[in-house]
């Protein structure tokens, strides 16, 4: 049975940084400055990666041992 606590790559911006306060200093260490950005609604955590040529499976395993 799947954590329903887990951060996934399918969430957006403003879904994980809601979920784990510690979020948004974790994505702008890794060049990820999508807090302020108007696409953090609507953007999920894979597409960003993507964009900014990020390990989506790193920053997801980060986010959510720091949760």
């Amino acid at each position: 049975m799947k954590n329903k606590n887990l951060i996934t790559k399918e969430m957006t911006f403003l879904e994980v940084m809601e979920k784990n306060p510690k979020a948004g200093f974790i994505l702008m260490e890794r060049g990820l400055m999508c807090g302020g950005c108007a696409m953090a609604q609507f953007e999920t955590i894979e597409e960003g990666c993507l964009l900014h040529g990020v390990n989506v499976n790193e920053i997801i395993k980060e986010l959510n041992k720091n949760e």
